[in-house]
């Protein structure tokens, strides 16, 4: 399914480590970064399992993750001081959070809590680290899953798409909506423009220009 959703998918492409990404993941031009969010929560599970009121492995490798969620991952900052920010403080978190699931990997058994979480930084740490090689590169996935959110809770209420037809109709609708969020647009706003305009677009430069990142209210 991923690889026939994403075949024409060239880039960057973030994902968690399930094995039907392997392919797309294996393509010629494709990037693949893993989201140090999955990484963080198997270690909070692994805390939850620790004898209460001592501090164990799980909570040191906490410290250090949340280390590299630091002033640079801020929104604020632009892509190439996040850059310069992770080269100086993550860079050297990172060797140190390797130097400690290499030496844990051998004292802790795979089924075990805080094993899985090791066993996922293993097993993914070539493209955890990748974000670190360019300042727009993403920590984690959290914006895209925070945009989804509210469909995932209402898919609840709703329950089904009557027909697969329908199903994509409000996916590509959905799409569009998240879309013209995160390029600062007012949803309603902007597709009502494009509606009234996209009946009179005939070149490609007609159609880019109703393209979200393009568009501006007057």
């Amino acid at each position: 399914m991923p690889l026939r959703l994403l075949a024409d998918c060239r880039g960057d492409l973030m994902t968690d480590d399930y094995a039907g990404y392997n392919a797309v993941g294996a393509q010629l031009g494709v990037e693949r970064l893993s989201y140090w969010a999955h990484a963080r929560r198997k270690f909070v599970d692994a805390q939850k399992v620790q004898p209460k009121g001592k501090t164990g492995r799980a909570d040191i490798a906490l410290t250090m993750i949340n280390k590299l969620y630091g002033k640079n991952e801020l929104k604020e900052v632009t892509d190439d001081q996040r850059f310069v920010g992770r080269q100086e403080k993550s860079l050297p978190v990172l060797a140190q959070l390797k130097a400690g699931w290499r030496k844990l990997i051998p004292q802790v058994t795979s089924q075990s809590a805080l094993g899985k979480a090791v066993g996922y930084l293993a097993s993914n740490w070539s493209r955890l680290e990748r974000y670190i090689e360019a300042g727009f590169l993403p920590i984690d996935n959290n914006a895209a899953e925070r945009a989804i959110k509210p469909f995932v809770i209402g898919r609840k209420a709703w329950l089904f798409s009557d027909a697969p037809k329908g199903a994509t109709a409000s996916a590509q609708i959905y799409s569009l909506v998240e879309t013209a969020k995160a390029n600062g647009q007012e949803p309603y706003t902007w597709l009502r423009h494009v509606l009234e305009r996209l009946p009179q677009a005939v070149l490609v430069e007609d159609f880019e220009a109703l393209l979200p990142w393009n568009w501006r209210a007057s």
